[in-house]
C-alpha cells in the first residue's frame, strides 16, 4: 500500500545520519581513559539510538539510578561534543532520496530526541540545515518522543496537518510517536534498532530495508 503524504519527517541518528562512529567512539574514549580495552563497533552500535544512556550502559555497564551514572553521563556528553562531527556522515543512500524529494517539491524535516546543543552543529556540518524544512529537537517541545508533541510541532511549522506527513525512524519510540501523532510510520531497518522488540513487532505501517524504498512508497521512484 502506497503512502499519500505531502511531507516526510525523519529521525536523525540511525535514519538520516550514521553517528555511530562518534557516539561509540566516545564510549571507547571513556573506556580507554580507564585502561579498559576498546569494544568493537558492532557491540556498541545497537545502543547508539539511546544516546548517552545507551553508551554509558553498554561501554561501562552503568545504568540510570546507579550512583555514578550522572557523572559518567556528563563526562560522555562533554567528550561527545568535542568529537561529534569527526566521523558522523549522512547515510550514503539517503542523499538521493533527499534530492528526489526536493525535485518533487516534497518538503522534508528532522524530528530528533537529540537536544539542540548537539543537533544544530551536526545538521549544519553535514549540509542538512538549509535543505530541511524544519528541525525539531529533543528540547524544542516540553516532551520528547515517544510523545507526539515534537511531530505535531514539526507538522505545524511546515504548515500541514499531521495526517499529511509520514515519519521515518529506526526506533520503537519513533513508531509510537508517529502513530500517536496520526502520521503514517515507516521503520528504517538500516538503523540502530536497539536491543528490544524486533522491528517487525513495532507496529509501523511499513518496514523498509533501504532508503530508496521510501520513494516507491511515496510513488516518487
Amino acid at each position: 500500500m502506497r503512502i499519500a503524504a505531502r511531507a516526510v519527517l525523519f529521525d536523525l541518528d540511525g535514519t538520516l545520519i550514521d553517528s555511530a562512529p562518534d557516539l561509540a567512539g566516545t564510549g571507547n574514549d571513556m573506556r580507554a581513559a580507564r585502561g579498559l580495552p576498546l569494544l568493537p563497533l558492532d557491540q556498541l552500535r545497537p545502543m547508539v539510538g539511546a544516546g548517552a544512556r545507551g553508551m554509558v550502559g553498554r561501554a561501562l555497564g552503568v545504568a540510570p539510578g546507579q550512583a555514578e551514572f550522572e557523572a559518567l553521563r556528563d563526562e560522555f556528553l562533554q567528550r561527545y561534543e568535542a568529537r561529534m562531527t569527526r566521523e558522523t556522515r549522512v547515510f550514503e543512500a539517503i542523499g538521493p532520496v533527499l534530492v528526489a524529494l526536493a525535485s518533487r517539491q516534497r518538503p522534508w524535516g528532522i524530528v530528533t530526541n537529540k537536544v539542540t546543543r548537539y543537533t544544530e552543529p551536526i545538521v549544519r556540518a553535514l549540509g542538512l540545515a538549509e535543505a530541511a524544512a524544519v528541525v525539531v529537537c529533543g528540547d524544542t517541545t516540553p516532551h520528547a518522543k515517544p510523545h507526539p508533541a515534537p511531530l505535531l510541532e514539526a507538522a505545524r511549522r511546515i504548515g500541514l496537518e499531521p495526517g499529511e506527513c509520514v515519519y521515518v525512524g529506526d526506533d520503537l519510540r519513533d513508531v509510537q510517536a508517529g502513530r500517536a501523532a496520526g502520521m503514517a510510520t515507516v521503520a528504517a531497518a538500516w538503523g540502530y534498532l536497539g536491543d528490544g522488540e524486533p522491528i517487525d513487532g513495532w507496529g509501523a505501517d511499513h518496514v523498509i530495508a533501504e532508503p530508496g524504498e521510501l520513494l516507491n512508497l511515496l510513488s516518487l521512484a
